[in-house]
């Protein structure tokens, strides 16, 4: 059925474009990247949404009495599936596997990243999974403050509106309504600076991300790859170091109900990463800032759901407000978009310019 209407839809568009010559040219551009924009980011909700659920599962519920508590581990299983998933994918694809990029920046993101992912499952410990996400609701400042001081980006009036329209209704929707923790292992100001420490390293992971595709014009997978690879050796090192390694193997292996969890935690975090790199180099991070937001207010709705509870008229004039931002700023953004032909130039992998140049293309 999707196929049928993907192919549709395409039909029609060609006849609109052929029947306003290049208006309907200019249409289609735009319509095509409306969809390749939706698509990413319905990927990245509908995977996150996976992912918190699991998230908050294995590191708030106790399993046959015993609560799980390596965040290490569940960065080092994701790790190693990304791995092995990208692999998969650079072969079916036929792309090299030789790095597209200096090691030492691969070695960077991947330092950044799982840094940001273990402050994440260990704020858990200290803090409500709503709190947690209040503190990724402002990722789309510092998402934009590290693109103008590793990137040179620049950002208008609007882009500063939005992002401050999006922080404060997703803090209203967050804040305005039930967060009590299920689990209470310390001080809860240990948890905040873990938050600000996950929003500090996400925030340099992304621009960084950004960078790589454009100075090294890296495909996805292959950033993917090395990205993974060097992330598995980072945690694996600090797996061992902490001395944790042992207890989570063994806690793998007596709950077979949370290897199962853990899997399925892999793979949502994977999937969501495919998209998140295609969203990133496809239109940048801040736009995929935009869509966490988005994503961070659909989980807490999901958790609500999950575990029973309630949202408030408040919190739902708050996620009314982060709609209003985003639907603005995606009307704003199409008067500076580029055109494809510019966003390919800048963002196709060199395998991909290859192709078109053997094929008689511009």
């Amino acid at each position: 059925t999707c196929k049928y209407l993907h192919d549709f839809i395409k039909l029609h568009l060609k006849k609109v474009s052929c029947f306003l010559g290049p208006m309907g040219q200019e249409l289609q551009d735009w319509l095509n990247e409306s969809r390749r924009c939706i698509l990413h980011s319905v990927g990245i909700i509908f995977f996150l949404l996976i992912y918190g659920a699991l998230q908050e599962r294995i590191m708030t519920q106790p399993y046959h009495g015993q609560v799980f508590n390596s965040s290490l581990f569940l960065v080092l299983c994701n790790r190693i599936m990304a791995v092995l998933c990208s692999l998969t994918a650079i072969t079916w694809r036929g792309e090299r596997l030789q790095s597209e990029a200096p090691y030492w920046q691969y070695a960077a993101v991947a330092l950044s990243n799982v840094a940001a992912t273990a402050c994440q499952y260990e704020a858990l410990k200290y803090v409500s999974f709503v709190v947690q996400m209040l503190g990724k609701s402002f990722k789309m400042l510092p998402v934009m403050i590290w693109s103008i001081s590793i990137s040179g980006a620049h950002f208008g009036a609007a882009d500063w509106l939005v992002a401050l329209l999006v922080t404060l209704g997703v803090s209203e929707f967050l804040l305005l309504g039930p967060t009590e923790s299920r689990i209470d292992h310390g001080t809860k100001g240990w948890g905040y600076a873990l938050i600000l420490a996950f929003l500090v390293f996400d925030g340099f992971t992304s621009s960084l991300q950004e960078k790589l595709f454009k100075e090294h014009r890296t495909s996805r997978c292959n950033q993917m790859l090395y990205v993974n690879l060097f992330s598995t050796v980072i945690s694996s090192l600090l797996l061992i170091l902490s001395g944790q390694a042992g207890t989570a193997a063994a806690f793998l292996f007596d709950h077979h109900d949370f290897a199962i969890d853990t899997a399925v935690l892999s793979g949502a975090a994977v999937a969501s990463q495919y998209f998140i790199y295609a969203q990133v180099q496809d239109f940048g991070a801040v736009t995929m800032a935009a869509t966490m937001n988005l994503r961070q207010v659909c989980s807490i709705i999901g958790s609500y759901a999950l575990y029973g509870h309630s949202i408030t008229q408040l919190q739902m004039t708050g996620l009314g407000l982060v709609f209003f931002a985003l639907i603005y700023k995606a009307l704003a953004n199409y008067k500076e978009t580029p055109s494809s032909a510019e966003k390919a130039a800048i963002c196709q992998a060199p395998e991909d310019a290859l192709e078109k140049v053997k094929g008689g293309g511009a």
